[in-house]
């Protein structure tokens, strides 16, 4: 997970808003433009990398008993045979 190392809260929100539930012009306003933007530049930049991103160790790793299961070969003799001359 990608997080932007920018962030803002609005203390009191229900007062920085208008009667049509725009954001009224303020700096709290442009901190918040300032934060969404950086979030679209942060997407932009990140978009084709996301798999090398999310990619976590601890998702990958199997325990042994499950590795074992997957890999098994059922349709092999555990035999050695050797060839007649």
């Amino acid at each position: 997970m990608i997080t932007i190392p920018n962030q803002s809260s609005v203390p009191k929100a229900f007062q920085e808003f208008d009667a049509n539930g725009r954001m009224k012009p303020s700096p709290l306003y442009d901190r918040v433009v300032d934060v969404c933007e950086e979030l679209v530049k942060f997407t932009i930049l990140t978009r084709d990398a996301s798999n090398c991103l999310t990619d976590r160790y601890s998702e990958r790793k199997e325990d042994a008993a499950n590795l074992e299961k997957r890999v098994a070969l059922k349709s092999i003799s555990h035999e050695v045979v050797f060839p007649r001359s």
